[in-house]
């Protein structure tokens, strides 16, 4: 069983029960797992140097839309809210394929695994032109960081009074039997899982009330979790209020999709009933505050939700409405909006991060990730605080605060996927290549 020893790091942030900061620490990695923690630890396996280093949890993003790497900044949807956005992009998404959606992924993981990630989960809910979810899967396969991959869908477009073009929608009855051969071939309910798999209806003004309900049945009879958007924008609670009668907590309640095996993408719009509701059924919320913050959506009660107890993680969202897959920055961007919105003390830099790594793995129902504790799995990320970036900084552990913003090394299961700051799973060059000639060609389409 392979060894590696991380030696003498500056500070280990354990994430830990009693918030432990370990200076001078070593971990021992053994196979998949942490087997120690400490001082004096040997090795006859690899031994990587970790004076100049801060060591985290893997960091652990919530919500992403992995095919929309290769739709960055289109023109005509950069200034456009969320519904008007969508509506510029679906026809571009549907001239996507396989092809596009696998190079997507791959892209959009590369750009995880640079700053510090090791599970994204993912919000697939298109599949033009014979696309599947097998497409990201075997993408974070070829990565090597752990996936949550969600099958989305949408059942309801234009003609009847849905958002999504006719084109891009499926049958009811395809979904959900798609749903369970994706189930009964990726998922993992295993600790260490490098795949799982959840069911997640694209939103509220895309699919019935009875996918909904159905899809929650599902979910429930295979063990797996649910996931969808809600309350995003004031656009959201409108169409909930006009169609349903009802808010997005109260719609989610009656269709069973509260509970801790949900989590809620954006939930910028929650009331204090709702945050209450999810408080105490557990219901899990991916914050994505640069993507709420570049389609105009609004300041999520973060604060809120926290002090009511709501399971809290962080969320990249899609780079076509982020720009940007770089998940300590997304940390450090909740930080900054929960201050400028309550005041300079309503969230600490120790707090977003441990909702980026502790509290994403809550979200996800990981119990094996998001600490650094012997047992736990070897999910680790190194960051070199000795460059400029964090020159003069007397707290490493504040890593939001002066940074850096991109991994110097990485595990996963154990295993390196980030040495010195470049990736070791694939040749990132070879990749960008083909990325971008495949966005061109979309463009030019």
């Amino acid at each position: 069983m392979t060894e590696t020893l991380l030696r003498a790091a500056r500070c280990v942030v354990t994430m830990n029960d009693a918030g432990e900061e370990l200076a001078d620490c070593d971990i021992l990695l053994r196979g998949g797992t942490i087997a120690a923690v400490g001082q004096g630890l040997t090795t006859k396996g690899e031994v990587i140097d970790a004076r100049r280093c801060l060591v985290t949890p893997g960091l652990i993003n919530t919500h992403h839309h992995l095919y929309q790497s290769m739709t960055r900044a289109v023109p005509g949807a950069q200034d456009a809210p969320l519904f008007g956005w969508l509506r510029r992009l679906y026809p571009i998404w549907a001239r996507m394929g396989p092809e596009e959606m696998h190079v997507a992924a791959l892209a959009g993981l590369a750009e995880l695994a640079l700053s510090g990630c090791t599970l994204s989960a993912d919000h697939q809910y298109i599949f033009p032109n014979g696309a599947r979810l097998d497409d990201s899967i075997a993408a974070a396969q070829r990565i090597g960081l752990r996936l949550h991959a969600t099958r989305g869908a949408m059942s309801i477009g234009e003609s009847a009074g849905g958002l999504p073009p006719d084109s891009m929608v499926e049958t009811e009855t395809a979904i959900l039997e798609d749903s369970i051969r994706v189930i009964d071939t990726f998922h993992d309910p295993a600790p260490g899982a490098m795949v799982q798999v959840a069911l997640a209806p694209c939103s509220p003004f895309s699919v019935s009330r009875e996918l909904m309900r159905d899809t929650a049945l599902l979910a429930r009879d295979k063990g797996v979790m649910l996931h969808t958007h809600l309350a995003e924008n004031d656009e959201d609670i409108a169409y909930s209020q006009a169609m349903f009668g009802c808010r997005p907590g109260q719609y989610a309640e009656d269709l069973g999709w509260t509970g801790p095996d949900v989590w809620h993408a954006h939930c910028v719009k929650l009331d204090a009933d709702e945050i209450a509701l999810f408080g105490r059924s557990g219901t899990g919320v991916a914050h994505c505050p640069c993507s709420n913050c570049r389609l105009g959506s609004g300041i999520a009660p973060v604060r809120g939700m926290r002090d009511a107890g709501v399971k809290l993680g962080i969320g990249v969202d899609g780079s076509a409405s982020n720009d940007a897959g770089n998940l300590i920055a997304e940390a450090r961007q909740a930080m900054l909006l929960q201050r400028v919105s309550l005041g300079a003390d309503a969230m600490s830099p120790r707090e977003a991060l441990r909702m980026v790594t502790r509290g994403g793995a809550e979200v996800l129902g990981r119990a094996d990730l998001g600490r650094i504790a012997p047992g736990l799995r070897a999910d680790l990320a190194l960051w070199d605080i000795c460059g400029v970036e964090s020159a003069g900084s007397w707290d490493p552990a504040a890593l939001l605060l002066a940074g850096p913003t991109r991994v110097q090394h990485l595990f996963v299961e154990g295993r390196q996927v980030v040495r010195d700051g470049a990736l070791t799973t694939i040749d990132l060059a070879h990749l960008l290549e083909r990325h971008n000639a495949l966005a061109r060609a979309l463009a030019a389409g």
